[in-house]
């Protein structure tokens, strides 16, 4: 595999995943954190950089629309919930504060 195969490999990976949380409405950006340690923020934080790294200049509200597929005002608005005392206790204990 050649380093352009292997760059459109995960360009579709990451257009997948894109997509795969946007229909997970239901998954709160809490739930991700405590499982994974990492949530849609974190993407959209993730792509800005990308994007700063090859010379381009993302702001966290675009890069929030391209993760969220909608301003991220409007997700909070349809989509998200309050977290729960247990959320809040698994996400307390077990998220690495220097994140």
């Amino acid at each position: 595999m050649n380093n352009e195969q292997k760059t459109k490999i995960e360009s579709i990976v990451f257009k997948k995943l894109i997509k795969h949380l946007q229909n997970r409405t239901d998954v709160q950006n809490i739930d991700l954190m405590n499982l994974s340690g990492f949530c849609r923020n974190c993407l959209s934080r993730w792509y800005s950089e990308a994007a700063e790294d090859i010379g381009l200049k993302v702001d966290k509200d675009h890069a929030r629309k391209v993760v969220y597929g909608m301003p991220h005002s409007v997700w909070k608005e349809k989509y998200q919930t309050d977290a729960n005392d247990d959320q809040k206790n698994k996400f307390e204990n077990s998220f690495n504060k220097d994140h």
